[in-house]
Order: C-alpha cells, then sequence, then structure tokens
C-alpha cells in the first residue's frame, strides 16, 4: 500500500499556521469584518477544520493578540542584563518587522477583547515598557522617561499599520535610528509649538444630521462601530430609531460621514499651519503640531477613523483612501526637502513612524490636551523625524 499524499498530511503546525493567517486578516479587515472562512482558505483548511483548533472567532482573536506581545516580551526577557538599550530596541524592531502584518494586532485592535483578556494583554505590554523605560532612564538623563519609552516603541510599531516597502534591513535601520532619537528626545525642546497649529474646530451641529453625527462619533469610539446600534445614536439625540433613516440611509453611512469629517478637518489644519512657513524644517514642524494638536482636539474623531476604516466596503472606503494618500503626500515632499538623503518610500516610513509617536504618547497621556502634553508630543515626533 503506497502513502497518501503529502499534501493530506496535517501539519504539525497548523495551529500556528492559522494564528498566522489570522492575524494577518485581523490587522487588515478588523476584528468584525474579519470572516473565518477567509482564515480558513489563507491556511488551505475548510472552515470546519479551523473550528477543530478554535472554539470561535473571538477564541482565535485572542490567542492572535496575545502571540505577538509574547513575542516582543520574550525577546525583552531574553535579552542580557547588561544589554544596551539601542540592543533591546534592535531586537524588538527585528521581530516587529519579521511580522509587521499582523504585529500591531494587540495594540490597534485590542478594544474587542473582553476586560480580563484586555487587563492581561496591558500588564504583558506594561512589563515590556518597564523594561524598555529602565534602559531610557538609565540612557538619557531627561524628564519623561516612560514617555519616550513608549513613544519609541510607537516609532518601532508604525510599520504594522502601512505597507510602505523598503527593503528590510533599511527598514530595520531606520526605525532603530527613529526609535532612540525619540528616547533621547527632551520633551521641552518643542515648547510653544502648539501656538503654531490652527486646528479648525468642529462644526456646531445646526441640522438634525449634524447632530446625530456628533453624538454618533463618541459612541463609536468608546464602542466600536459594530457593536453601537441605531437606537443608541437615536437615544443619544432623542429620537426614535426609525428616525435615523430620515437623514443616513444606514450606520456604514454615519460612519462614512465622520471619516470624511476627519479628513477635511486634518486638510484645513495642515493647510492653515503651512500657510506661514518660511523652510522646509519650519514647514515640518508647522506640520506636526498641527496634527499633534488636532489629534488632540479631535481625538474620538479620529479614532474612530483610523480603528474603523479597514472595515468599510471598497466603495466607500476609496475616497477616504485617496484623503490619506494626499495627506500623506504633503508630509513625505516636506521631510525630503528637509532631509534631502531620503528618498520618497524612506521619508513615508518615518512619517509613519511619527504617527506611531503621536498615537502611543498620546495614548500613554491618556490624550489629556494641555499645551504641554502637545508640545511634548510634538518634540517627540520631530525626534522621530530625526529633524
Amino acid at each position: 500500500m503506497t502513502a497518501g499524499p503529502a499534501a493530506a498530511t496535517r501539519p504539525r503546525n497548523r495551529r500556528q499556521l492559522i494564528v498566522e493567517a489570522a492575524g494577518t486578516v485581523f490587522s487588515e479587515r478588523g476584528y468584525h469584518a474579519a470572516a473565518m472562512e477567509e482564515i480558513a482558505a489563507g491556511v488551505g483548511i475548510s472552515a470546519a477544520a479551523l473550528y477543530r483548533h478554535f472554539p470561535n472567532k473571538y477564541a482565535l482573536f485572542a490567542e492572535c493578540a496575545n502571540v505577538m506581545v509574547d513575542r516582543l516580551v520574550a525577546t525583552v526577557d531574553e535579552a542580557p542584563a547588561e544589554a544596551s538599550l539601542a540592543e533591546v530596541l534592535a531586537a524588538l524592531t527585528r521581530v516587529t518587522v519579521a511580522h509587521r502584518t499582523s504585529g500591531g494586532l494587540y495594540r490597534w485592535e485590542a478594544r474587542y477583547l473582553e476586560p480580563a483578556d484586555r487587563q492581561r494583554l496591558r500588564a504583558k505590554f506594561g512589563h515590556m515598557v518597564g523594561r524598555v523605560t529602565g534602559l531610557v532612564r538609565q540612557e538619557f538623563a531627561l524628564p519623561g522617561e516612560r514617555l519616550r519609552a513608549v513613544a519609541a516603541l510607537g516609532a518601532i510599531g508604525s510599520i504594522t499599520r502601512h505597507h510602505t516597502a523598503v527593503a528590510t534591513r533599511r527598514t530595520e535601520e531606520l526605525l532603530l535610528a527613529s526609535a532612540m532619537r525619540v528616547a533621547g528626545t527632551d520633551p521641552a525642546a518643542a515648547a510653544g509649538s502648539a501656538r503654531l497649529a490652527e486646528v479648525p474646530a468642529p462644526p456646531v451641529p445646526r441640522t438634525r444630521r449634524a447632530e446625530i453625527l456628533a453624538a454618533a462619533v463618541p459612541l463609536f469610539a468608546r464602542d466600536g462601530f459594530a457593536t453601537v446600534t441605531n437606537g443608541q445614536i437615536a437615544q443619544a439625540v432623542g429620537l426614535a430609531p426609525s428616525a435615523i433613516y430620515r437623514h443616513y440611509p444606514g450606520k456604514v453611512d454615519i460612519l462614512v460621514a465622520a471619516c470624511l469629517q476627519a479628513a477635511g478637518l486634518l486638510a484645513q489644519a495642515v493647510d492653515r499651519s503651512l500657510h506661514q512657513a518660511t523652510d522646509p524644517r519650519r514647514a515640518v514642524l508647522a506640520l506636526t503640531a498641527a496634527y499633534v494638536s488636532y489629534s488632540f482636539e479631535h481625538n474620538a474623531l479620529t479614532s474612530v477613523a483610523e480603528a474603523e476604516l479597514a472595515g468599510l466596503p471598497e466603495d466607500v472606503r476609496r475616497p477616504l483612501i485617496i484623503a490619506q494618500r494626499e495627506h500623506l503626500a504633503v508630509w513625505e515632499q516636506q521631510l525630503r526637502l528637509a532631509r534631502p538623503e531620503l528618498d520618497g518610500r524612506q521619508a513615508r516610513l518615518l512619517v509613519h513612524a511619527g504617527f506611531g509617536v503621536v498615537v502611543e504618547a498620546g495614548r500613554a497621556l491618556h490624550w489629556q490636551d494641555t499645551p504641554g502634553h502637545r508640545d511634548a508630543v510634538t518634540a517627540l515626533v520631530l525626534g522621530a523625524l530625526t529633524v
């Protein structure tokens, strides 16, 4: 009797293959939009076979979220006691770049975890941050060592949120240099920069449609788009649920309106801030101050636009992606003028690193909107850009 074909043999690491494939799908589509059938197809198995390893989508998602943070924790724990900050950050960078398609899941999608699972994940991340903070304190005698450590990790982790293609070794070099510069930046270095930003306020909701949008955004930011109901939105506005449909055909249309509003406000902030820039470095500073101030002032709106964009239908997502690319192109142009040694892809990678700093530093500061916090994050972003 001959043996069956090799393809019929179940690989011993099938569970690991499932987790890797699922991490990519969850990262690209978001938790709610990800389908178990698509994950199974990515591994070359049936959905029924997938359920033999994981009882439901949540169980698979929870394991995916833990796998990457466990890798990072293992990386810092395995580093010798005498390892330098640069050595530890380099190791973290290698792991993150190697798993960039799913590596940010534990940070960006963790709000969909149940409270106990989320708390365990935060404890693991806190352990890693603690080790890096100690090294930052040893390396640089500056205030705000934990903020600088978290921001440095944000620069590294940014690689999981975009698809800019740079050679692996160069990617690691750029991210490590960016993270080290962030770790060694005095948060007071950009004092007063918040005054450079001219961020427009959201329009006053003068129509029922605008009131619905204003009520929906904080609900989406707090609970996630998929879990918020039209009834909750209607209750926040004082309407009957059926009245929502007179203003928006469906809940996704409210989300699209929120994302378009975010893109419009950011474009206005950039235009106003660049108006008086006299040279490329001042332009980068103005861009940074505007983006940081916008992120603090419109945190709920930006978090919704960032978190939920991947789950939108392709036809409505396209204009939002175009707006994102146009915004990124402005940054790329100004950064390359300030740093001519960078090519376009390298500049985009560093701009994304700066965005990662804003997210992680803002979270560390609980998005408490003060001029001092805006100035500190601006300084750290400029460090990430090495400007």
